[in-house]
Parts: structure tokens; sequence; C-alpha cells
């Protein structure tokens, strides 16, 4: 029996949860994104890594597709805005995913040879006669990509269709690339704004880290006015506590949790999806294992050996980007009130000439900050403070002090 119901945990990057818990108010949020006729706002999801921004937006695909809208997209790599030809790509082919079913044209050919039928074919707006108009199209890379979505809608308006969301996930890695002359991020922008002032419903729904909206922002001013920001969060106490036990609330399942265990869950997870899913996968085996040897004690899991394989599996390859100085100002931060919220360069030049001998200057911290920015460990939000892009990293790196 204990063979039989197979683990429901699911700890993997954009891996859909057994039971998504919460998340009510996004939903709603959404569902009045879909209610437009015309695209005022598009939509960001943004947050932390392992607070399911992948898995939401995923969710949101059927929901979108029952209002009768199109949906393409994919994860936004950074090759995708290397160059605005390369995102021209990227939209174009995703773009032909609704449209390659579509007739535009069609050509009865003549009876010849043995056949004594005339032959109907059939030319579709597949990704070669999207790319036709693109490349035949004068002007810019935008005014080329204009007439690709323009051209698109005159035909998909005939489907009944609503509009088409274009979705991309990891959008933060999106750049403009001043040096190379090369700007995809701004084309991006200025090509959804254009097409939703002529009332065609193209609507962009991007994730990513909080770096993502400065970075719109920056790129181009009216990104404020474009996008409804949905910033996810851990859960509350009472959704954690449902994303523990629904999974497991099935009749044939072996496995209970007890109200201490599920305590020590929420507690250790900090609310993030990920991080219950990983907890509670490893508990659920370990219990089975108790289980199948005929323990009868099932209900002590020691935490700290999952605690050291998070530590491993999670953590550890984002530590190891660190030199041995950023780590040195890292636990620093840790050794702050609250160092898995908001700081500021003064709260670490304070913390650190009380702690170190070598201590840092402000000009050192913010120099250590920003290539730490750029190695994904760190972000800089809008009010000019700073955060751990990781969530509980400042848990892990007491840890990491203490096993020195």
């Amino acid at each position: 029996m204990a063979k039989a119901f197979k683990n429901p945990f699911r700890p993997g990057a954009g891996h859909m949860p057994p039971y998504l818990a919460g998340r009510d108010l996004e939903f709603r949020e959404f569902k009045r994104l879909l209610e437009q006729e015309i695209i005022l706002e598009n939509l960001i999801l943004t947050g932390l890594r392992g607070v399911g921004k992948t898995v939401l937006l995923e969710t949101f695909k059927p929901q979108a597709m029952a209002a009768q809208w199109l949906w393409v997209g994919t994860d936004l790599s950074e090759a995708s805005s290397v160059t605005e030809e390369n995102l021209a790509t990227r939209l174009i082919a995703d773009l032909a995913v609704v449209t390659g079913q579509l007739v535009i044209a069609e050509e009865e050919l003549p009876a010849f040879g043995l056949s004594r039928h005339s032959q109907t074919v059939q030319q579709t707006l597949g990704y070669e006669a999207l790319s036709f108009i693109y490349q035949n199209t004068p002007g810019l890379v935008a005014d080329k990509l204009k007439a690709v979505l323009e051209t698109s809608w005159r035909y998909l308006q005939l489907t009944g269709k609503r509009g088409v969301i274009f979705a991309y996930d990891e959008a933060q890695n999106l750049a403009d690339h001043a040096g190379d002359k090369q700007y995809p991020l701004s084309l991006l922008l200025d090509l959804f704004q254009s097409i939703q002032k002529k009332n065609i419903p193209f609507m962009l729904a991007l994730t990513g880290l909080p770096t993502l909206f400065p970075k719109l922002v920056e790129a181009r001013t009216f990104s404020e006015r474009m996008f409804r920001v949905i910033t996810l969060d851990r859960l509350n106490e009472k959704e954690s506590e449902q994303a523990i036990v629904k999974p497991i609330s099935d009749s044939h399942c072996p496995v209970r949790f007890s109200d201490p265990l599920v305590e020590r869950v929420i507690e250790m997870s900090g609310g993030y999806p990920y991080f219950i899913q990983f907890i509670c996968r490893e508990m659920y085996d370990i219990i089975i294992q108790k289980i199948v040897r005929g323990d009868d004690d099932t209900l002590l899991v020691r935490s700290e050996e999952i605690v050291q394989k998070l530590d491993n599996d999670f953590f550890a390859g984002r530590w190891g980007r660190a030199t041995d100085r950023q780590r040195d100002l890292l636990m620093v931060i840790a050794e702050l009130d609250d160092p898995d919220n908001e700081f500021t360069v003064q709260d670490i030049v304070e913390t650190a000439s009380r702690s170190l001998e070598n201590p840092f200057s402000p000009s050192h911290v913010n120099q250590m900050l920003s290539a730490m920015c750029d190695r994904g460990l760190i972000y800089k939000n809008r009010h000019g403070r700073y955060c751990f892009a990781v969530p509980l990293f400042g848990q892990f790196i007491k840890r990491q002090k203490r096993g020195r």
C-alpha cells in the first residue's frame, strides 16, 4: 500500500504542485485583464525565485484560453535579446503557432497527367508566410514586426478569438545593448504600445525577478502605465498548511503529517512554495521508509538532514558564485536584524565596522553589491535599497558561518 501511492510533492523549476494554494487575488486580477476590450494594461508577475511565478503563469494559460484568448510564448533566453533580429525571430516563431492553420489564399491547379481532377492548394499564415511579410516590409525592425502583427490580426479576428497573449517567462533576461546599438527590450515595448494603440488585442504577460520592472521603466518610462505589476510573496500560514496537507489528504495516501510536523514545515519553508514542495517531498520519503521498515516512530523526522540537502541542492550553487571577499560581505548582511528584508549600504558599513577587522568603505560596498547584482545574488529595488535575490538566503549564510 505504501508503494502504490506515489510521492505527490514536486520541487522542480516550474513544476505544477499537486495543490496550488493561495493566489486567489492574482487569479481575480488576471481575469480583470482578460476582460479588457482595449488593451490598456499588460501583466507582469514578479518575485523572488521559489515563489511560483512560472507555475502561476502556466495556470493562467487555461483560464485565458477558456475566455477565448490565444496563448503563445516560451522562456526568454538571453540569446533572444542579444539583437533586435533575434527578438523578431522569437516573436514570429511564437506567433506562427496560432496562425499556422489560417488559410490566406487558395489556388486551384488544373488537372494534368493521368489525374482527371483539379487540385486546390492552400496557403497558410505559417512561419514562412510571416517571415516573407517581415522581410518584404520596408523600414526598421519595428516597422517590419508591426506589419507582421497587423496582418496576423486581420486573419485571426475572423476566428472569433478575443486576442493573443504573448507570455514570456524569465523576462528579466531582456536587455538593451547600447554599445552594440541593439535595443531589443525597447523594441518590444514600442512594438506592443503601438499595436495596442491601434486597438489590436495583443497582450504581454511577463514573469521575472524583481529587477524586471525597473529595467522596463528605465528603457521606456511609459512602461509604468503600460503594465499591471503583480508581486508574488510567500504564502501565509493558512495557505502554507493547505499546500502541505491537501496533497496527502487522499484516502489511499499512506502518509499523514502530524500538526507539529506541519508547523515545522511552515517554519522551515518560510511559506515559499518551492521550499514547501522540497521539504514535504523529503519528509514523505523518510516516513515511507519508516513504514516499510515497520518503525512505529513514523512522526520523527530529522529536519537537520533535510535542511542540509536543501542547502546543497538549492543554495550551494549560488553561494559558489561569490568570491571570498563577497562572502565576507554577505556574512555581514546576514548579521543584520532582518537580512531577508531590505538593507542599505549604510546598514552594511555600520555592521561591518563592528564585526570585521578589515571593514568595508561605502564605495567598496557599492562596487561589490553591483557585482553581486550581476551574479544574481542581490537586486536593487526602485527605492535604492537592496535585497537578496534568493529567498531565505540570509538563513543559509548564517549556517555557513556557523560551519566555518
